[in-house]
């Protein structure tokens, strides 16, 4: 938003998407070879890898939320829009393909400047991640996160609030899922660029981004079951708390 309060210009809104999401692959891929650096024990260096990225993340969302939304993951911005479909309320189809295209580049951006800054080379990773158990995963960590998302933005809960949630869920989401929650296409475009701790061969990253999506579709329901679309309307006087309109965002 701009310092009226009206919708920022597309553009700038792209630019804090691209920003974000590659920012927040930074912080994944570099707190990941850090982490691989500094211990042996894989157990700490995922712990290390987890906390650095809900910080990281919470960070974001509360320094790009009021310019776009800080969504820094497609299906979010897909989701928002295809729920705020009936009333118009959700991204249009011209800012959901600058919010996707923005996202995919800043997360392969991100993989890479996380490279430079370890002194490590830019390659296609060879981890494959991807079996039945890590897909769902996937599935189980990406509903959770939209469906998280759509009840607090939809119930209007303040952007530090929002931070920390989804800082926290994707903190614990690490822990409780076997795929260690990527939850996001453009996230795990980026880690295909770099052959360390977090990178995903690009084989497992096209399985993981079908079971991304279909994540997204199972929170679709939910959201029309738990979160009815009439409380997505904010009541007179009042405004979104990410961005311009009643948004997913992260």
């Amino acid at each position: 938003m701009t310092v009226d309060g009206a919708p920022a210009p597309v553009w700038r809104r792209a630019l804090a998407e691209f920003l974000g999401t590659g920012l927040l692959v930074a912080i994944v891929v570099g707190s990941g070879i850090a982490a691989q650096r500094l211990s042996d024990d894989v157990g700490l260096q995922l712990l290390e890898n987890s906390f650095a990225t809900a910080l990281g993340l919470g960070v974001l969302i509360l320094l790009f939320a009021p310019v776009s939304g800080a969504h820094f993951n497609p299906v979010v911005s897909l989701t928002d829009a295809l729920l705020g479909r009936a009333d118009r309320s959700g991204l249009s189809p011209r800012v959901v393909v600058a919010y996707v295209v923005a996202q995919a580049v800043g997360g392969i951006g991100g993989a890479i400047l996380a490279n430079a800054m370890f002194d490590v080379s830019t390659s296609i990773s060879t981890t494959d991640r991807a079996t039945p158990s890590t897909l769902l995963a996937e599935v189980v960590a990406t509903a959770g996160l939209v469906l998280l998302i759509a009840g607090l933005t939809r119930a209007q809960r303040s952007i530090p609030v929002i931070a920390a949630a989804i800082g926290a869920y994707i903190g614990a989401a690490y822990w409780f899922t076997s795929s260690t929650s990527f939850a996001n296409p453009a996230v795990t475009l980026g880690r295909v660029f770099t052959d360390t701790f977090a990178g995903i061969a690009p084989v497992s990253a096209l399985w993981f981004v079908g079971a991304q999506l279909a994540g997204a579709l199972i929170a679709v329901g939910l959201i029309g079951l738990l979160f009815p679309a009439a409380a997505d309307r904010p009541s007179p006087g009042s405004r979104s708390t990410l961005g311009d309109r009643p948004s997913l965002g992260r």
